[in-house]
């Protein structure tokens, strides 16, 4: 049984209490101290006796309480500390000040495949196969992050943290952290998230095109085979990998990004594939995993791939092949599971004719292949993204929303938008932090020479369109709203309809129904309807 003494602070008060136990003839197996507290294990009283016992303790000047006690404190620390390694996913040791392992978690065991292994008292160093481990790590003052070690027949990053004593601040030991390359990867994945809302979600459009488009990438994101994104810069194509991966079997593992544009040959390899320990002068301490190793079990997206080197392709396609690599320096062969989505602005099969893709590589990469659709092709996209970027740089900024004129509104619909969806949201981003005016004109939008409202707008045909383009006051001050949209729907669907003369082709093109369309055509008197 155990007992808590709620005491007070009177000198020779413990003497008493032993003395009382001893008088007893009871054995006293553990005896803990604290402020106000003596906890009293003493494994033979039986509760028949306890009222007895504590009545005598309670007549010790000083014992203000006894209270029987579930478990002593430092079995109760042992407890929450058992419990707190058991939760942890990575293998965890903790050391003593002789780098001797006493405490082991549960992870360490499930990675070892053993149920109860005899480790307590072993040597961290014998048991990782590293005789100068201890002597390393306590050179680096316990503090050591990135060494790579093996441990169960795999590379682990090992992390290590002091443990020092509260009254003299010495070392009394470490606690030891093994980290995977998925942990990582999970970790690095995090840090790529930059997209509040992710999946079908962050494809924003209401066009026909952007609806296609993520009926195709549902169904290509089911498929587990690689996935090539065409598309001009700026359109998306990292979105759309992403969307693919959060909609397969491996949205739970990581998604791992690398842009082959924007590193030198020797980095984009170390990057994509890791590098052994001393490969090169600079290199990290015991070696780096790559982001192959990172994402097992995930997904690797390759952006722009048309300006990976040739001899980083043949690298790629040996792992497409066979999912096996070799880090840079390294010898020892390794095989992970990973999808590869990729994605250029290129015209791939232009360069594999001039020589400058691999072919073999192309058809590798081509499996599956997705068109990320221009901005200029989106119809109404452009009012439905500049609507979204202007609320969230407002919120971003901290100022009220401004709104977009109807003459803004016009601009960017009209401009051609060469960069796509980041040149939008650059223009909102300098519009909403440049101008403080409650309204955004088309001169605020800073469209760089783009086409802006005006006479070079439109090219009417000669249905008296050209009320929208002349320069007169009753031109730039309609009667109404309903005035002048009518004006830019008649002369839309007017400069239009030559190129799509049907109803059912100039919805397709405008991203709107069928029925809406020839209602509008009736309305306006255009065509045959």
């Amino acid at each position: 049984m155990q007992l808590r003494l709620i005491t007070e602070d009177r000198l020779g008060i413990t003497y008493e209490v032993l003395a009382l136990i001893a008088k007893r003839e009871l054995d006293l197996a553990t005896m803990e101290m604290g402020l106000h507290n003596i906890y009293l294990n003493v494994p033979d009283l039986r509760p028949a006796a306890r009222a007895s016992i504590e009545a005598e303790l309670l007549a010790v000047p000083g014992v203000q309480r006894v209270e029987p006690l579930l478990l002593m404190p430092g079995e109760a620390r042992r407890q929450q500390l058992d419990i707190l390694l058991a939760s942890l996913a990575q293998p965890v040791f903790v050391l003593d000040r002789a780098g001797q392992i006493v405490m082991v978690s549960k992870a360490a065991q499930r990675a070892a495949r053993q149920r109860s292994p005899e480790w307590v008292g072993v040597p961290l160093a014998a048991l990782l196969r590293l005789p100068e481990l201890w002597q390393n790590l306590l050179a680096a003052g316990c503090e050591v992050s990135s060494m790579e070690v093996q441990f169960a027949g795999k590379p682990w990053l090992l992390y290590a943290s002091p443990l020092l004593e509260s009254e003299r601040g010495t070392l009394s030991g470490a606690v030891v952290t093994l980290r995977d390359a998925a942990w990582l990867g999970e970790q690095a994945a995090h840090l790529q998230r930059t997209q509040p809302e992710g999946g079908l979600k962050a494809l924003m459009g209401d066009s026909s095109v952007m609806r296609e488009l993520r009926a195709r990438t549902e169904r290509m994101a089911a498929v587990d085979a690689p996935l090539l994104i065409l598309g001009e810069t700026g359109t998306g194509k990292e979105l759309i990998a992403r969307a693919c991966h959060e909609l397969s079997p491996r949205a739970n593992a990581p998604f791992l990004a690398l842009n082959a544009a924007a590193l030198p040959e020797s980095l984009a390899e170390s990057e994509l594939f890791g590098y052994a320990a001393g490969a090169f002068s600079g290199a990290q301490r015991g070696g780096k995993p790559g982001l192959l190793e990172m994402a097992h079990g995930g997904t690797v997206f390759l952006d722009e791939i048309g300006e990976m080197s040739l001899y980083l392709q043949a690298k790629l396609l040996r792992f497409l092949n066979d999912g096996s690599f070799r880090r840079v320096g390294g010898e020892r062969e390794q095989k992970v599971d990973v999808r590869v989505i990729s994605a250029t602005h290129r015209a791939l099969d232009q360069m594999v004719a001039r020589g400058e893709f691999r072919e073999d590589l192309y058809y590798r990469l081509n499996v599956l292949n997705l068109q990320a659709p221009p901005l200029r092709e989106r119809g109404d996209d452009v009012l439905l993204l500049a609507a979204y970027f202007l609320a969230r740089f407002a919120r971003q900024v901290g100022r009220d929303e401004p709104e977009f004129t109807p003459r803004a509104r016009v601009a960017l619909q009209r401009a051609s938008w060469p960069g796509n969806v980041r040149q939008l949201q650059n223009v909102i981003f300098r519009a909403v932090t440049v101008s403080d005016k409650a309204l955004i004109e088309p001169e605020d939008l800073d469209l760089g020479g783009q086409p802006t409202v005006g006479p070079a707008m439109f090219k009417p045909p000669p249905t008296g369109v050209e009320r929208l383009t002349t320069s007169d006051a009753a031109a730039e001050e309609p009667e109404s709203w309903d005035v002048a949209l009518a004006e830019f729907e008649r002369g839309l669907l007017a400069r239009l309809y030559p190129d799509y003369p049907s109803s059912r082709k100039l919805a397709a093109r405008l991203g709107l129904s069928h029925s809406v369309v020839a209602g509008k055509l009736r309305r306006y008197g255009i065509g045959n309807t």
